[in-house]
């Protein structure tokens, strides 16, 4: 047989070899990861270097991923991206009652300008997901924001009211779109142990743009006019779409073993206990803020004490995502943990304390930094659990997020109704403990230990009597073993 022959039989033979499926990926991953944080068995016949209880890892290297920076440039580019795609979907909100007044609509029926965004992402965003799969991320995150700037520009040059919903349903496409896209295109151009720290930048763009973007927006508005307005939007995102062209480092579409769909990332273990706990949170965070303005009337606080709050909990949400920053990749575990205990405290304090105003506005600030620090990890953790699946899973995060949100809103009126407004924080402290139960009993699979609790856990081996016993020929006493932890401990 001729060499070109053996050549073209073996290049059939690798085109005909079926790609291995990612659900066994995401299994394999787990299983070895749980394999070497447990490092406490000891290889038959094999002798280690004591450590002094501290791993040794590539990260520890000025050549590892450790010593790697971040690309701040890509990564601010993409935080002011959450910005606009957060001020651009909360803007109407602030705008409502000018923009019914102009189209001769009542207030409360110009409401689908804000819920049918919100509807039309949980309806596109996994679907269309599946259907883009192949294309180039940088691609697509470029038409994500040119339906955004369409969307702006449409809406503001709109005739009809029925005109001003489908710009806001096209806007509502697009946000899907794009945050779909985002948290794995970081999880793409950052180091595996600075995922989280990378999310906590891209995320402070989201608090920005609730604490201050979408403030500022709407009184433009009020100054200007709604529509100049939604075209003073239009422009930076514009502007943000260059950037992104030129900053942003490309990404090929997914191959089939990437590319898996949703069913295949939620049975990667920890990927649905960390999509069920997320919007609980988002729940019991959106419960009682919807209705802040009336509870904080009951229990006695002046007018001003509305506008101050919100500002305290802006501010202070973003205090929680530097937190999740400095924690996500070394403390996961006990970030997570911690902060949704607290944050479960801090709600159900408010229906006790919450009639002083330096109580209430410490508690809000407790309960925005806690909230704020819960969403980054459990972004990270994600992305970690899903493994090569990170698009599929964040397309469900997504589609739940958007739940959670509007399901919060919907289950504070209940509380409202059934309970009164004085217990609306005891209400919403609910849903925050069973996210809490669902992360305690899904921590190994959806919130493995981080490096520091890894090492950490290596240190008290190290310090523990060894029961391993050497089996070398002419070895037959027991001899203590070295402390000794895997170089990935705690990686997931």
């Amino acid at each position: 047989m001729s060499e070109g022959t053996r050549r073209g039989r073996a290049a059939q033979a690798a085109s005909a070899a079926p790609e291995v499926s990612p659900a066994p990926l995401c299994a394999l991953r787990h299983a070895s990861a749980r394999l070497k944080r447990a490092g406490s068995v000891q290889p038959e016949g094999m002798s280690f270097r004591p450590t002094g209880g501290r791993t040794a890892s590539r990260s520890d290297s000025p050549t590892g991923a450790a010593a790697v920076r971040l690309p701040l440039v890509p990564l601010l580019v993409l935080a002011a991206v959450g910005f606009a795609s957060v001020t651009t979907e909360l803007l109407p909100a602030g705008l409502l009652p000018e923009i019914g007044a102009e189209f001769g609509v009542k207030e409360s029926a110009t409401g689908i300008l804000t819920a049918g965004y919100a509807a039309v992402i949980v309806v596109t965003v996994i679907p269309l997901m599946a259907v883009t799969a192949r294309l180039p991320r940088r691609m697509l995150l470029l038409v994500g924001l040119a339906a955004f700037v369409a969307s702006n520009l449409l809406l503001a040059a709109s005739t009809t009211f029925e005109v001003a919903v489908i710009a806001r349903l096209l806007g509502g496409v697009a946000h899907g779109l794009v945050w779909a896209l985002m948290a794995p295109y970081v999880a793409r151009i950052v180091p595996e142990a600075k995922v989280g720290r990378a999310m906590a930048i891209v995320f402070a763009g989201n608090s920005i743009g609730a604490a201050a973007g979408t403030p500022f927006a709407t009184a433009l508005g009020a100054a200007i006019g709604w529509r100049a307005a939604f075209v003073a939007l239009a422009v930076p995102v514009a502007v943000l779409a260059v950037l992104v062209a030129i900053t942003v480092p490309p990404r090929p579409g997914l191959g089939r073993s990437k590319s898996g769909s949703v069913a295949q990332a939620v049975r990667c273990p920890g990927v649905a206990a960390i999509a069920l706990a997320a919007p609980l949170l988002l729940l019991a965070h959106f419960a009682l803020l919807t209705y802040i303005a009336p509870f904080l009337a009951h229990m006695g606080l002046p007018a001003f004490a509305r506008s101050l709050s919100l500002s305290v909990l802006g501010g202070a949400g973003l205090a929680g995502i530097w937190f999740a920053g400095l924690t996500a990749d070394t403390r996961p575990r006990r970030s997570l943990i911690g902060a949704t205990i607290v944050l479960a405290a801090a709600l159900a304090a408010l229906a006790v304390a919450g009639a002083s105003l330096v109580a209430a506005l410490a508690l809000i600030a407790v309960w925005g930094a806690s909230f704020s620090a819960t969403a980054v990890i459990n972004q990270a953790a994600l992305l970690k659990a899903a493994g090569p699946l990170k698009d599929a899973a964040t397309s469900v995060a997504v589609v739940t997020t958007q739940l959670g949100i509007a399901l919060g809103a919907v289950y504070g009126g209940v509380a409202f109704d059934v309970a009164g407004v004085g217990l609306l924080p005891v209400a919403a402290a609910l849903p925050a403990a069973l996210a809490l139960a669902i992360a305690l009993r899904a921590r190994h699979a959806a919130y493995p230990p981080g490096s520091r609790e890894g090492a950490a856990r290596a240190r008290r081996y190290a310090g523990s009597p060894s029961t391993v016993t050497s089996t070398r020929p002419g070895q037959g006493a027991s001899r203590p073993a070295i402390g000794l932890a895997s170089s990935s401990d705690g990686a997931s």
